[in-house]
């Protein structure tokens, strides 16, 4: 069974992060903010003026007992050790934000909202730098890419998905999602789908920054690379029978943790697939690809699949998990020396499944 984290939260959670020291922190409805030890013991928690809903929540790096929260239109800055009151908040964005980042040099945080607008805010400066427009609807995910501080990307749910340079307000690229619909009439692994429009609702970039994923309302999980001023779509499978709600890539790795409204989190190495393509890969933590992990139950209904494709070409994943929850957020951090995923669900519980083969 997986472990849960109780006696936190009264209502759904909806966010998580990870800081570097062990800390979690996780964001609800109604307002409320947790920090946990990395054991899932309660350390702290505070319920923000108005009870908006904390949709995001983020460590710094490199002060680790700095988080920054998006609650309304509202981010503040917090300091774990006391969560009575804000260190600062910023009322940048005219609408409810669904999403943060932080760019890798800890200057600049993007946030992105209902309107469909992503506010770049300096942090230094405490002054928004950019306001970028370009989404027609609700900006659900938006990522700064790792190693280059300048550049971020986006997906809403008007289907697009777009790749930012901060020296120039208007997009790089954008590619529609329901553009490539018409391929899929003909897919075999999409019964029942077709009728479920490609609402993009999140996106994660690999630790490499070139390569990012993005799940859409359609169960379908995009790949795509970056190749200057512009992205090509690596690859496209599905694994969910409904919506793909949150994607997030593993640190230092082509290893990717999906998310469902079916209930289900799944395990995908894309490593082969992107590495075909890529003359110089990143490092990574999981050498060992020809090793197939023996997974027994390990809460829900936790089954093993063979990594790679099956005969069909199909894209299998490593792991899949019937967590039985709508997911909303997913975390794979490590605690205590070895990988887990921590899941955020329709719940006011965390579960935490352990990934001790990787």
């Amino acid at each position: 069974m997986a472990v849960k984290w109780t006696g936190g939260h009264f209502s759904p959670v909806l966010c998580l992060n990870a800081s570097q020291e062990g800390l979690v922190a996780s964001g609800a409805e109604g307002g409320d903010l947790m920090v946990w030890g990395e054991d899932g013991t309660p350390l702290g928690h505070t319920r923000f003026q108005g009870a908006d809903d904390v949709t995001s929540v983020l460590f710094a790096p490199s002060c680790p007992t700095k988080l920054y929260a998006s609650h309304g239109e509202t981010i503040s800055i917090l300091d774990v050790r006391s969560l009575k009151g804000s260190l600062d908040d910023f009322h940048a964005n005219e609408e409810e934000i669904n999403c943060v980042s932080l760019n890798e040099t800890e200057n600049l945080l993007a946030s992105a909202d209902d309107s469909g607008t992503i506010k770049i805010l300096d942090l230094e400066n405490k002054k928004v730098s950019r306001s970028l427009k370009r989404h027609s609807n609700i900006c659900s995910s938006v990522a700064f890419r790792p190693q280059r501080p300048q550049s971020l990307v986006s997906c809403g749910l008007d289907m697009q998905v777009m790749l930012w340079n901060l020296q120039k307000a208007r997009p790089l690229w954008i590619t529609n999602l329901q553009e490539d619909e018409t391929e899929e009439m003909e897919d075999p692994q999409s019964p029942g789908q077709l009728l479920n429009p490609a609402l993009a609702h999140s996106v994660s970039v690999a630790s490499c920054g070139n390569i990012f994923s993005c799940g859409a309302e359609d169960g379908k999980i995009r790949i795509f690379r970056v190749m200057g001023v512009k992205c090509e779509q690596e690859l496209g499978f599905k694994g969910h029978t409904l919506g793909v709600s949150h994607v997030c890539f593993l640190p230092e790795s082509y290893l990717l943790l999906t998310g469902g409204n079916d209930g289900k989190i799944m395990l995908w190495d894309i490593s082969s697939e992107v590495e075909k393509k890529q003359k110089s890969p990143i490092k990574h933590t999981h050498k060992k690809k020809t090793k197939r992990a023996a997974y027994t139950k390990q809460g829900g209904n936790t089954h093993a699949s063979v990594a790679g494709e099956d005969e069909h070409g199909k894209i299998l994943p490593k792991l899949s998990i019937e967590h039985g929850e709508k997911v909303n957020w997913l975390l794979g951090t490590k605690i205590k020396g070895y990988q887990n995923i921590l899941v955020a669900d329709q719940t006011n519980c965390i579960s935490v499944y352990p990934l001790k083969e990787f």
